[in-house]
């Protein structure tokens, strides 16, 4: 009988998509509220939706560093390639966000030119969320390699579709935000927030459309994935039900509801996320390597998995209970100062 062999491959795996998937939730709902607070005319409206992610923004880029570490540690053929292609973006992020939590901590400080860092804010959390984008756009279409070394130049990572994703995920950053403060605020706040809730919606439901159909187009490999037989019987419930949050998401942000217009968006980008997940798989450098061709030996998987174990739950129950302790309404006289 073959002696017992555990396969960590899958399990990294699973522990950088959910890493990553909660890293474009929860600080993809934050950063949305700051693309959304450049709109937000008065200062007491402003301070109000400060509020409304002051005791959560910082912790919420935790998953961010799992997930570059976890990828370095546990895919390092990947990293090497990803990262080089990827290099400017990253560093615009990297700065964008810097500037951003900079502008966010001055504004409080510094009410004499507390204008200039409102702007800072809002356009840190744009830019930011653009590179974001970009990034997923360039990882879409593949890297130009040389066996495992990356060959490309430093800008074929800005495209026309990765422009247009790094556009829809401004969008759909903007759509978690304005479902976040729906559930954090009331009266006028909540209103403009539904309002421009409608307005990202349509905008990355156009987004999804072009997408879906750039994609398949662009790579044959995709276009059988989804469209060969026996493949498209069993895919379909993807783009369909896709459909019906779509809808179920606009009621909700015409009604009353004020977890529905959250919840839906959290859907959509969930089914975007395993829309990618499916036509991708199992390439972790799409048209590249697999999964398994880029993972790190399996002693280093081992050493690292046994880490990772002991600090996700801490990470979980920090999340869970700042999550919990700072629940409700936010208030024009409560909150960071």
């Amino acid at each position: 009988m073959a002696p017992f062999h555990l396969d960590l491959v899958p399990i990294w795996t699973a522990i950088l998509g959910i890493g990553i998937f909660l890293y474009v939730l929860l600080d993809g709902f934050d950063l949305g509220v700051g693309i959304l607070y450049g709109l937000v005319g008065d200062g007491k409206s402003r301070n109000l939706v400060m509020n409304a992610i002051a005791p959560v923004w910082d912790g919420n880029e935790t998953w961010l560093i799992l997930g570059g570490v976890g990828l370095l540690a546990a895919f390092p053929l990947a990293f090497a390639i990803i990262i080089p292609g990827v290099y400017f973006p990253v560093t615009l992020m990297l700065l964008a966000m810097i500037f951003r939590g900079v502008a966010f901590e001055f504004r409080f400080r510094d009410a004499e030119h507390r204008g200039l860092w409102d702007h800072g804010f809002c356009l840190g959390s744009v830019i930011a969320t653009l590179s974001q984008g970009i990034i997923l756009g360039a990882f879409i279409q593949g890297f130009t390699t040389d066996g495992e070394a990356f060959t490309g130049g430093s800008f074929d990572c800005f495209t026309p579709f990765s422009l247009l994703t790094g556009a829809a995920l401004v969008l759909g950053y903007a759509l978690l935000g304005s479902g976040w403060l729906i559930l954090k605020t009331e009266g006028n706040l909540q209103a403009f927030a539904r309002l421009q809730g409608r307005r990202c919606l349509i905008g990355v439901l156009a987004a999804i459309a072009i997408i879906s159909i750039w994609t398949p187009l662009a790579d044959p490999g995709i276009a059988a994935r989804w469209f060969s037989r026996p493949n498209i019987f069993w895919l379909a419930p993807v783009p369909i039900v896709t459909a019906l949050v779509a809808v179920w998401s606009w009621r909700a942000l015409h009604g009353k509801s004020e977890g529905a217009p959250f919840v839906g968006a959290v859907l959509l980008f969930l089914l975007s996320y395993l829309g990618i997940a499916i036509s991708l798989w199992p390439m972790i450098v799409p048209h590249k390597l697999t999964l398994w061709q880029a993972a790190s030996p399996e002693s280093t998987q081992a050493f690292l998995l046994i880490g990772t174990l002991v600090l996700l739950p801490v990470i979980l129950l920090y999340t869970a209970w700042s999550y919990w302790v700072f629940r409700g309404k936010v208030r024009g006289d409560s909150g960071y100062h």
